[in-house]
Protein backbone atom coordinates (compact mmCIF):
# COMPACT_ATOMS: atom_id res chain seq x y z
CA UNK A 1 0.00 0.00 0.00
CA UNK A 2 1.10 3.98 -0.27
CA UNK A 3 1.99 5.53 2.38
CA UNK A 4 0.07 9.31 2.86
CA UNK A 5 0.73 12.16 5.21
CA UNK A 6 0.31 11.67 8.95
CA UNK A 7 0.57 14.16 11.34
CA UNK A 8 2.98 16.12 12.65
CA UNK A 9 4.05 15.12 16.41
CA UNK A 10 6.46 17.69 17.48
CA UNK A 11 9.59 18.63 17.88
CA UNK A 12 12.38 17.17 20.58
CA UNK A 13 14.90 19.77 21.01
CA UNK A 14 16.99 17.25 23.65
CA UNK A 15 17.14 14.12 20.73
CA UNK A 16 17.66 16.45 17.66
CA UNK A 17 14.71 15.00 15.62
CA UNK A 18 11.21 16.18 14.54
CA UNK A 19 8.11 13.56 15.20
CA UNK A 20 5.70 12.86 12.55
CA UNK A 21 3.93 10.31 11.33
CA UNK A 22 2.60 8.61 7.71
CA UNK A 23 -0.37 6.29 7.09
CA UNK A 24 -0.48 2.69 5.37
CA UNK A 25 -4.15 2.61 5.06
CA UNK A 26 -5.32 2.82 8.81
CA UNK A 27 -1.74 1.83 10.26
CA UNK A 28 0.33 4.70 11.89
CA UNK A 29 3.92 4.39 11.11
CA UNK A 30 5.82 6.46 13.47
CA UNK A 31 8.46 8.76 11.86
CA UNK A 32 11.30 10.98 12.86
CA UNK A 33 13.42 12.92 10.44
CA UNK A 34 17.15 14.93 12.62
CA UNK A 35 17.31 18.35 12.83
CA UNK A 36 20.45 17.74 11.41
CA UNK A 37 19.20 16.47 8.05
CA UNK A 38 16.30 19.33 8.12
CA UNK A 39 18.96 21.93 7.97
CA UNK A 40 21.31 20.36 5.52
CA UNK A 41 18.12 20.28 3.23
CA UNK A 42 17.53 23.37 3.46
CA UNK A 43 21.53 24.68 3.27
CA UNK A 44 20.63 27.67 5.54
CA UNK A 45 21.48 28.82 8.74
CA UNK A 46 20.23 26.46 11.39
CA UNK A 47 16.66 26.63 12.65
CA UNK A 48 15.77 27.71 16.02
CA UNK A 49 13.57 25.31 18.02
CA UNK A 50 10.49 28.05 17.63
CA UNK A 51 10.98 26.98 13.89
CA UNK A 52 10.90 23.57 13.43
CA UNK A 53 7.51 23.20 12.24
CA UNK A 54 7.47 25.63 9.80
CA UNK A 55 10.54 23.86 8.68
CA UNK A 56 9.05 20.56 8.57
CA UNK A 57 6.13 22.06 6.63
CA UNK A 58 8.27 23.39 3.96
CA UNK A 59 10.29 20.22 3.18
CA UNK A 60 7.08 18.16 3.97
CA UNK A 61 7.22 16.45 0.60
CA UNK A 62 10.59 15.74 0.18
CA UNK A 63 10.75 14.26 4.35
CA UNK A 64 7.56 11.92 3.17
CA UNK A 65 9.20 10.95 -0.14
CA UNK A 66 12.04 9.28 1.73
CA UNK A 67 10.10 8.27 4.35
CA UNK A 68 8.03 6.59 1.51
CA UNK A 69 11.08 5.51 -0.02
CA UNK A 70 12.44 3.60 3.39
CA UNK A 71 9.42 2.13 4.21
CA UNK A 72 9.00 -0.11 0.86
CA UNK A 73 12.73 -1.20 1.63
CA UNK A 74 12.00 -2.05 4.93
CA UNK A 75 14.34 0.04 6.63
CA UNK A 76 12.74 0.25 10.02
CA UNK A 77 14.16 0.49 13.32
CA UNK A 78 13.58 0.96 17.02
CA UNK A 79 10.35 -0.16 19.15
CA UNK A 80 7.84 0.40 18.42
CA UNK A 81 9.16 -0.04 14.23
CA UNK A 82 9.63 3.18 12.46
CA UNK A 83 11.17 5.32 10.08
CA UNK A 84 14.59 7.38 10.89
CA UNK A 85 15.58 9.66 8.37
CA UNK A 86 19.28 11.12 8.70
CA UNK A 87 21.21 13.70 6.15
CA UNK A 88 23.21 10.66 4.63
CA UNK A 89 18.88 9.51 3.44
CA UNK A 90 18.80 12.48 1.39
CA UNK A 91 22.28 12.08 -0.41
CA UNK A 92 22.37 10.66 -3.87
Amino acid sequence: MTLTSGRYIGHEQDRGIVQFSMQDGAKEIPCAISTSAMDDLERGPRARPAEREAQFTRLRDRIEACAAGKYRACEFEGTPPGIVLRSIDFRG
